[in-house]
């Protein structure tokens, strides 16, 4: 692995979206070399659509899914699939979804509170309507106890629909009723994702391809990508987690809060507070010295509103406003990570240098 000079950017916000690995581009090739339209019949696009199914299988077995997989142009059109063509009346979602989520089920859609540490009670889910509980917190890493969420759903004649956008290629998905998925977060390409379906009894189709649940061509290279990104060898997250460790042993020494770190969190996420200093304050200053790091969800950070995550947990706004995303990838090494740490430092001293 190449050790990275203090000149060399450093990536941390893999939770945004990851490198492209090389297996995905060389699939994503491939696959713009079979350039027909899957739909049609001629022997050009019957190669196509082979392509495709295999493709479809293949995510099935490396997801250890049996059910059915519809591809969609990512995560966030799989959720609003999922939310707006369901059968079952009524609707809920936790507090903390990812913010497709909550566009999509509307303001209607009962709520899920969640306790400090980020977690849904499964008791709360236990509703006879489509219950929309994500599987890894996109803002904090925190991971929801889906297995027990399902159970009080189902017993309650609901039906599960778990985000697995940040989970799905790094933990053993969760047994929902209808799981999104996105490629970007695991190392295929950007415009393409799935919405795995237990039963199609769930969803009312409205015609066009993908079985009649989605309309449009087939995004043939990026499924191909897709399959090959999940397919791919992840010896990393054992390594993450103890950089993950290191770094926030060495920022609570400096004067950081941890955000949920006594909850169960996916390896590759954190999110921590730096008392005194904005979150605003302190992209700018990482950014100027080469770290990307983000605010919250990629998809609202520019905006600079509160985290309706943070503030769903129970943080004051103040406090909420001081905290950033540090997410790592299989590509971040010790010598960046003690880049960044030595940086966090030196803005956290220089606050209270000027206070």
């Amino acid at each position: 692995m190449n050790k990275s000079t203090c000149s060399d950017p450093v990536y941390l916000d893999h939770a945004a979206t990851v490198p492209v690995i090389p297996e995905a581009r060389a699939a994503l090739l491939h696959g713009m070399d079979i350039w027909a339209n899957p739909s049609s019949p001629h022997a050009a696009g019957r190669k196509a659509r082979s392509a495709l199914e295999d493709a479809r299988g293949r995510i099935k077995n490396a997801l250890g899914w049996q059910g059915e997989v519809l591809f969609t142009s990512g995560a966030s059109e799989a959720l609003a699939l999922a939310i707006s063509r369901r059968k079952i009346t009524g609707m809920a979602v936790s507090a903390v979804e990812h913010e497709a989520v909550l566009r999509s089920a509307g303001a209607d859609a009962e709520r899920l509170a969640v306790d400090r540490s980020g977690l849904v009670d499964p008791q709360a889910a236990a509703l006879p309507a489509l219950v929309a509980v994500q599987q890894v917190n996109n803002e904090t890493g925190v991971i929801q106890p889906l297995h027990e969420i399902a159970a009080a759903v189902r017993g309650a004649g609901g039906v599960l629909l778990a985000d697995c956008a940040q989970g799905a290629g790094k933990i053993p998905l969760p047994d929902a009723d209808l799981i999104a998925l996105s490629g970007h977060k695991f190392g295929g390409p950007i415009g393409v994702g799935a919405l795995l379906v237990r039963d199609f009894a769930l969803l009312e189709p409205t015609g066009g391809q993908e079985r009649g649940y989605r309309g449009g061509t087939e995004n043939l290279p990026g499924v191909l990508a897709m399959a090959a990104a999940l397919e791919a060898e992840r010896d990393y997250l054992v390594r993450v987690a103890s950089l993950r460790e290191r770094l926030e042993l060495q920022l609570a020494a400096g004067g950081a809060e941890v955000i949920a770190g006594d909850s169960p969190r996916l390896a590759t996420i954190g999110a921590y507070r730096m008392p005194g200093v904005s979150a605003a304050a302190q992209l700018i200053r990482f950014d100027a010295a080469g770290f990307a790091v983000s605010a919250g969800s990629a998809c609202s950070s520019g905006s600079l509103k509160s985290s309706h995550v943070l503030m769903a947990m129970g943080l004051e706004p103040k406090v909420a406003s001081e905290v950033i995303r540090i997410s790592i990838g299989s590509e971040t090494t010790e010598a960046a990570l003690d880049r960044f740490i030595a940086m966090w430092l030196e803005i956290a001293a220089s606050r209270k240098v000027s206070a």
